[in-house]
């Protein structure tokens, strides 16, 4: 039985326990239950290779997106689709914008989603990580470093990838958002049309110095790029939005 329809017969059986549901149906699951877990990296957007130490992100490691940054988690995960599998999955993200995931460049149609796993949500990632590449979390709270132990064991034998929301004992790579700058508003009117930001990674080896980079996040099409040394004027909106006061 794929491990998926047990997961779906087992959240029947105990309703307590959260349901999967994935974003679309159009797409099979793999029919031995996992994804490619090839060793190596998974790939990432050109913009945040120079960011990271190995220039993806290792297959069977944790990283840390400090504050939670939707931008950056997103951004990050972007770049399973390029794998021989290309499922990811988002545990306890229940406001992720799915229209923005895939702005970024997920493909929905490979993405499972639990809403709310509440107090089971290492569970879901014990399984999910056999069966997708990379998997979006954020924990119901503070983690105990056993327990991260436990998943990271988890992770080095099914190369899966997992990124975190916040905080997590024993991270291998941690990322965040220094600074950063919406565009797009006017006095009094637009809408915004771009963040410009300055993303830090610092962590473990060859990340222990930290790395930084500007990068337009997202730009006005929704996607990561670099931001040149010239501030780019950003287009003005088709329909601006006034503000009365």
């Amino acid at each position: 039985m794929p491990v998926f329809e047990s997961v779906f017969e087992s959240a029947a059986e105990q309703p307590e326990r959260p349901a999967l549901r994935s974003v679309a149906l159009t797409a099979a699951v793999p029919q031995d239950g996992r994804a490619a877990t090839g060793r190596g990296l998974v790939p990432v957007a050109p913009a945040l290779r120079e960011v990271l130490p190995d220039g993806g992100l290792r297959r069977g490691t944790a990283v840390s997106v400090a504050g939670g940054d939707a931008g950056l988690l997103l951004a990050l995960a972007a770049g399973v689709r390029e794998t021989e599998g290309g499922w990811a999955a988002a545990i306890g993200l229940p406001d992720l914008g799915l229209a923005a995931a895939e702005g970024y460049g997920l493909d929905l149609r490979r993405l499972l989603v639990a809403d709310d796993p509440g107090a089971h949500w290492p569970e879901v990632v014990s399984v999910l990580a056999g069966a997708v590449e990379l998997i979006m979390l954020r924990p119901d709270g503070p983690v105990p470093p056993k327990l991260a132990t436990r998943l990271a064991a988890v992770l080095r034998r099914s190369g899966c990838v997992l990124l975190v929301a916040g905080p997590w004992p024993g991270a291998a790579l941690r990322l965040g958002v220094r600074s950063g700058r919406w565009f797009g508003l006017g006095d009094g009117y637009g809408q915004l049309a771009g963040r410009q930001v300055e993303v830090v990674a610092e962590g473990r080896g060859s990340a222990v110095r930290g790395r930084t980079a500007r990068l337009w996040l997202p730009d006005e099409h929704g996607a990561v790029r670099p931001v040149r040394e010239q501030p780019e004027p950003m287009a003005e909106p088709a329909e601006p939005l006034v503000a009365v006061v």
